[in-house]
């Protein structure tokens, strides 16, 4: 997610908003993120992302801001048209390290911004590409994570040679120290530390991938089999001597292991840690490992046995970490000596980018609310009480918002299920309205009190504003409600998730909002493969719109690109199980659909091929039914250009507007 270009903004972002929410008005929301707090705690760096769209232009371009941790003296300190993205401080305070393709260069590189002025100074430069970096606590070096280089792939390109080898010759990552002080010919030479065959300092886990010891002499770095998302399970951990470069193993386990930390003294590595064998549902806790002998200690597990390690106390008593408690975020402090967790916080909140700084003094975190935008918080570690540091997005205060609440309902089997309920703006208490149920992806997402004008291709606020009432309901497998509710609709996508999802709407029709004979369905990911499902037995939905959708179980599990999601999810592959697998695909049940139907696919999708998109979009039309199909370039399983998230939104608005009656009525 990086950022870009102040003078091509002026030309989408006018100086007030209008009155209503629109489409274009929710792709103004800014993007904050990367929240670094200086070693001493007295400033803090963080990025904010905007949208620029030209002629020529459409993406999303970050830049750097700079404030003092009491939110006084905000100013920002990159410009141009390439993002500035993932920051970190020197320790002394003198400067931020950060990537960026900018001038020549065509990918990611190293750069430095010494505080006291001037210009950023490039510190790498080539063809490779840096993902992850981490600077060294003596201030002598950097860490980072770095692409194979194939120094022949644009002259087979040109030559029409290009062919490949499906799963051969994968391309690495390699993990490489930079000295930030140039050698006696002027030059700083990258030293590769990392050379075998495996993606070292990389991967999708959260957490960093990278850490350095306190005396800066040796590198934890996190070490999956390759790059590729379906290795994730292959997640350890290893430990390499920065002088030497001879790496050991820490953490090589048949679980999934990541995200390492080290203690203040540098004898333990905090980890996180996969069930055994890892499933793609989501189950962890952290462990202590004892870097001199190897032993292993398990802390006590977290509510919802998904905790994200924030950092360690500055003392190495305790372990701070995020996660998701229903539709908010919690932070919790596991307390090492006594092995229990800590409530740190308790407010309805949504946080997310949260770091701890080098001192372990203050965190700085992204802080929002459904009716309050994302803004960057510090606070001290000690006494939480966050102070805003970012006031990016000011514009939105005099928005109208829509009310949003928690509502809980029994499901068919007595199961308590909990969503969000976004009521039109100006709502009159006892009118009925026509509804919409939108269903999140994973299936091991959560819908979250985040604010109701970010991004979203169902836009709560731009539906609340054209007189909807939203239901983005968390059915059994959702994430936030513990790891038994998670796991709840293994082997049963489609039916007891679906129950939820339809007891839900019986919920707000049951309230007097919703009016039953003007509802539609909407959801991308597996939430495009619920709502092909919802179709597929019901005729209570006036329209519906799937999004990415996963329609045929069996193509799916063939074409994507984590080939081992589904075999996990049902209890083995689909030749082993084929009535099952069979009888929980959409497709499968598609005679009879008569639902009107707008299908929106992203056509460079790995995660969800857009076969998947063609396959309902085809059996629809052969049936009569009113079909739409949306083909979006170059987007992958989420749509990244905002001319792109644009046209999703827009074309949402106007489906459910045209089969559900306009503005509302």
């Amino acid at each position: 997610m990086k950022r870009a270009c102040l003078l091509l903004l002026v030309s989408i972002v006018p100086v007030a908003f209008a009155e209503n929410w629109t489409p274009e008005t929710t792709m103004r929301v800014k993007l904050v993120d990367d929240i670094r707090v200086s070693p001493d705690g007295s400033r803090v760096i963080y990025t904010v992302g905007e949208p620029v769209m030209t002629d020529d232009k459409s993406e999303i371009v970050r830049q750097l801001w700079l404030a003092k941790s009491d939110g006084s003296e905000e100013m920002q300190l990159t410009y141009g048209e390439k993002s500035a993205a993932n920051p970190q401080w020197m320790p002394d305070g003198s400067g931020i390290v950060f990537t960026s393709s900018r001038g020549d260069n065509k990918t990611s590189q190293l750069y430095l911004l010494r505080l006291r002025g001037g210009e950023a100074e490039p510190l790498t430069s080539g063809k490779m590409s840096v993902s992850e970096l981490a600077v060294a606590p003596d201030g002598k070096s950097i860490a980072f994570s770095a692409t194979d280089v194939r120094e022949d792939e644009e002259t087979k390109s040109k030559a029409k040679e290009d062919y490949r080898w499906v799963d051969e010759d994968p391309r690495y990552h390699r993990l490489y120290v930079l000295p930030i002080a140039k050698n006696g010919d002027g030059k700083r030479e990258p030293r590769k530390l990392v050379s075998a065959d495996y993606t070292a300092g990389a991967g999708d886990a959260s957490g960093p991938p990278i850490a350095w010891s306190p005396d800066s002499r040796s590198i934890a770095y996190v070490r999956p089999k390759t790059a590729r998302p379906n290795d994730w399970p292959t997640y350890d951990i290893a430990l390499v001597d920065v002088e030497s470069g001879e790496s050991k193993p820490i953490a090589t386990t048949r679980a999934a292991e990541f995200s390492p930390f080290f203690s203040p003294d540098g004898k333990w590595l905090a980890i996180n840690v996969s069930d055994d064998p890892p499933t793609w549902a989501g189950m962890g806790h952290v462990e202590l490992v004892r870097l001199e002998s190897g032993e292993r200690k398990t802390l006590t597990g977290t509510y919802d046995a998904q905790p994200d390690i924030a950092g360690f106390s500055a003392d190495g008593k305790r372990i701070y970490v995020i996660e998701t408690h229903g539709t908010v975020d919690r932070l919790y402090a596991i307390d090492i000596a006594a092995n229990k967790v800590v409530e740190v916080t308790s407010a309805n909140e949504v946080f997310s980018a949260a770091n701890i700084n080098r001192g372990a003094t203050h965190i700085g975190l992204v802080m929002q609310a459904v009716d309050r935008p994302p803004e960057a918080y510090v606070s001290r570690l000690d006494r939480f009480a966050p102070a805003q540091v970012s006031y990016a997005n000011d514009a939105f205060a005099k928005m109208p918002m829509p009310k949003t609440e928690v509502v809980r309902w029994k499901s068919k089997d007595g199961l308590e299920i909990e969503g969000l309920l976004t009521y039109p703006i100006g709502y009159k208490p006892g009118t009925r309205v026509p509804a919409l149920l939108v269903i999140h992806g994973g299936p091991a997402g959560v819908f979250r009190q985040t604010f109701v004008g970010n991004y979203s291709p169902y836009s709560p606020v731009v539906m609340a504003q054209n007189g909807f009432a939203v239901l983005r309901a968390n059915p059994r497998g959702s994430s936030g409600y513990g790891q038994k509710f998670r796991y709840a609709n293994y082997k049963d996508w489609g039916g007891g998730d679906y129950e939820d999802l339809m007891s839900g709407v019986d919920h707000i029709i049951a309230m007097g909002v919703a009016d039953p004979d003007r509802l539609g369905v909407m959801g991308w990911s597996y939430g495009g493969f619920m709502t092909s499902w919802v179709i597929g037995h019901t005729k209570r939905f006036k329209a519906a719109s799937v999004g990415a959708g996963v329609t045929n179980l069996v193509s799916f599990t063939g074409t994507a690109d984590i080939p081992g999601f589904l075999p996990d999810y049902f209890g083995g592959q689909y030749w082993d199980a084929f009535d099952l697998w069979r009888e929980h695909s959409p497709l499968m049940h598609v005679k009879g659909m008569s639902t009107p139907t707008l299908i929106q696919h992203g056509e460079a999708d790995d995660r969800v091929p857009i076969s998947q998109g063609y396959e309902l979009y085809n059996a629809l039309k052969a049936q009569g039914v009113p079909v739409r199909m949306l083909v979006l370039p170059r987007q992958p399983h989420g749509v990244q250009e905002p001319k792109m998230r644009l046209i999703a939104i827009k074309s949402n608005l106007e489906w459910f507007n045209k089969w559900l009656g306009s503005g509302g009525k």
